[in-house]
C-alpha cells in the first residue's frame, strides 16, 4: 500500500514537470547559458508558472561580473517599471472600495497638479495618468526626474514645465511621472505611502518577503544583483542606481521566486493559495485596452496584431491568444513579466545589464514552445540586427573620438563657454572650463558629471562620469562671440529628449 501511495506522489508530483513542452524540460539551461554568454549577460533569473504551480524558478550566472557569488531564486533586482502593474492595480482595488475614482480629475486629490497646459489639467483623470495619454512623449521629462535628487512630490509640481509634444490624450506616451503622480494619489485617499501600502496589500499577502521598494535596503542585501551595462562592448558594473523617487512608477525590488507569487495570483483572477485577496473585477479593470500603444508590425512575430496599454499593463495578442506584459529598466537592469489566462502560464525573465534583449527573447522563446511552434532561436534573432546597430553606433562614435583628438581650436576662448545655464523644466547646470576641456555640472544629478571636447562647428563630445547616460554630441548656440545656449541630450534609454539651456552668466 506504501508503494502505491509513493508511485502515485511521484506520478501527481511530477505531472506538472513531465507536461511541460521539450524545451522546459531538457534544454533551458543550455540555452540560457549559451545566450548569456552571446549577450554577455552576468545574471539572470527566471520564473515559469503554470496551471497554478511553479514549474521553473532558479538563477544563472553571477550577482557580478568577475566574481564567483551566484544568483538564485531569491537574488533581488530592480524590476523598474515591473512596479507598474502593482500601481495600477491598486488604484483599481481603490476605485472598487469607493476610496477614489478613476474617472475623477486628478486635481481632486491633488490640488496642486498642473500639466503645461491648463486645459489639460482640468481635464485629466486618474485614469488618464495610468494609460500614457496626457501628451507627452515617451521618456519626456525623465532627464530631469531619473535618479535625480528631486522628491516624488516635485517631480509630479515640475509636470506643469514639460511642455507635451502631442495633444492631450490624442497619443500613446510612456510617462513616468505620471505613474509617480498616481503613487501620491495613494497616499491623499489612503494617509499612506505608497511604498507601505503595496507592501500591506501586496507584498504580504503574496509572501513576497524579499521584496521591497528601498533604495539602501537594495544596496545592503548581499542577495542583490549589482548592475552592468556595455561600454565599447565590454561588460561594467555600474553603481546601484538611487530612483527611490521614482516610486509608483519605477521603485520595486524583487526576485524570481517572489514575482511567481504575483504571477499565480495574477493568474488564479486574484486569489493566492486558495483564498481570494481582491475581486477578479479590479485585475480586469487593469487589463482593459486603453491606449494603441505600439506599432505591431514585426517580421518576427507576425501573427502580432494589436499592441494597447491599459492601467499598468501591456497587452497584445500572439498566435490567438492575448498577452499581458510589462518590462522594465533601470541603470543596469532590463526585466520583463508576461502572463497569458488562456494557458494559465505566466513567465519572468530578469537581468542584471541593461544591454541585452535576451530578457525579451528568452520569455518569448516559453511562450512558443508552450504554443508547441517550431522551434527558432529568437535570442539570436534579436541579438543579430542589435550586434548589428552596435558596432555602426560604435564606428560612428569612434570617428567622432578620433575628430576630438585632433587639435581643432573652438570659435571663442574656451573659459567663455564657462558659466551658469538654466532650462525651464530641469534648472541650472554650470560649465567650467578645467584642464583644457569643458566639464558640465547637473545641479540635480550631482553624481554625473559630462566631460566635454570639441569636435568643430561649435559641438562638443560630451562623455559623461554615468556610463548609461552615454556620449552624446552637444552643440553650442554662439552669436556675436558671446556663448548664448547648449542643446543637453543624454542616451534614449533615460530621455530620446534635447534639452536647450541658455546661459545666464
Amino acid at each position: 500500500m506504501k508503494k502505491t501511495i509513493l508511485i502515485s506522489s511521484l506520478f501527481l508530483s511530477g505531472f506538472s514537470l513531465f507536461a511541460q513542452p521539450a524545451f522546459i524540460k531538457d534544454s533551458l539551461d543550455t540555452y540560457v547559458k549559451r545566450e548569456m554568454e552571446r549577450w554577455q549577460v552576468p545574471g539572470l533569473a527566471i520564473a515559469v508558472v503554470k496551471d497554478g504551480k511553479i514549474v521553473v524558478c532558479k538563477g544563472y550566472g553571477v550577482k557580478e561580473n568577475g566574481k564567483t557569488d551566484p544568483v538564485n531564486e531569491y537574488t533581488l533586482f530592480q524590476i523598474a517599471s515591473n512596479s507598474k502593474a502593482f500601481t495600477g492595480t491598486a488604484i483599481a482595488m481603490l476605485n472598487q472600495e469607493k476610496r477614489l475614482s478613476l474617472d475623477n480629475k486628478v486635481t481632486s486629490y491633488l490640488p496642486y497638479f498642473k500639466l503645461y497646459e491648463p486645459t489639460s489639467t482640468e481635464l485629466c483623470t486618474v485614469r488618464d495618468l495610468l494609460c500614457h495619454r496626457i501628451g507627452l512623449y515617451t521618456f519626456q521629462g525623465d532627464f530631469l526626474n531619473w535618479g535625480s535628487t528631486l522628491s516624488r512630490r516635485e517631480i509630479v509640481e515640475h509636470m506643469q514645465l514639460t511642455k507635451p509634444i502631442h495633444p492631450f490624450r490624442y497619443k500613446y506616451g510612456y510617462c513616468n511621472a505620471a505613474f509617480i503622480t498616481a503613487g501620491e494619489i495613494i497616499k491623499a485617499v489612503t494617509d499612506t505611502s505608497w511604498d507601505d501600502f503595496i507592501h500591506y496589500r501586496f507584498f504580504e499577502p503574496l509572501e513576497m518577503k524579499h521584496t521591497n521598494s528601498s533604495y539602501l535596503t537594495m544596496l545592503n542585501d548581499k542577495n542583490a544583483c549589482k548592475p552592468h551595462t556595455l561600454v565599447k562592448e565590454k561588460i561594467v558594473t555600474l553603481p546601484l542606481a538611487n530612483i527611490d523617487n521614482m516610486g509608483a512608477s519605477a521603485a520595486i525590488n524583487s526576485c524570481a521566486r517572489d514575482m511567481a507569487n504575483w504571477l499565480l495570483f495574477q493568474l488564479d483572477s486574484g486569489r493566492f493559495n486558495g483564498k481570494r485577496l481582491i475581486p477578479f473585477s479590479v485585475l480586469a479593470e487593469t487589463r482593459k485596452s486603453q491606449m494603441i500603444s505600439n506599432d505591431v508590425s514585426s517580421r518576427t512575430f507576425k501573427t502580432k496584431h494589436f499592441s494597447n496599454y491599459g492601467l499598468g499593463w501591456q497587452s497584445y495578442d500572439y498566435e490567438a491568444r492575448r498577452i499581458w506584459e510589462h518590462s522594465g529598466g533601470a541603470n543596469g537592469f532590463v526585466t520583463k513579466t508576461e502572463f497569458i489566462p488562456e494557458e494559465n502560464l505566466g513567465i519572468l525573465v530578469y537581468t542584471n545589464t541593461d544591454a541585452n534583449g535576451l530578457y525579451d527573447a528568452l520569455v518569448k522563446q516559453v511562450i512558443e514552445s508552450y504554443f508547441g511552434m517550431p522551434y527558432r532561436n529568437l535570442s539570436e534573432k534579436y541579438f543579430i540586427p542589435t550586434h548589428a546597430g552596435n558596432m555602426a553606433e560604435q564606428k560612428d562614435l569612434d570617428s567622432l573620438e578620433n575628430l576630438a583628438k585632433a587639435t581643432i581650436k573652438t570659435p571663442v576662448d574656451l573659459k567663455k563657454y564657462a558659466g551658469i545655464y538654466q532650462n525651464e523644466l530641469y534648472g541650472k547646470i554650470e560649465i567650467k572650463a578645467e584642464k583644457n576641456k569643458l566639464n558640465v555640472y547637473f545641479s540635480h544629478h550631482p553624481q554625473n558629471i559630462g566631460s566635454m571636447e570639441y569636435l568643430g562647428n561649435n559641438k562638443f563630445l560630451c562623455t559623461y562620469s554615468d556610463p548609461v547616460c552615454g556620449v552624446q554630441m552637444i552643440p553650442f548656440e554662439i552669436a556675436n562671440d558671446e556663448v548664448v545656449s547648449v542643446k543637453v541630450k543624454v542616451a534614449d534609454f533615460i530621455d530620446y529628449q534635447s534639452y536647450v539651456f541658455k546661459r545666464l552668466k
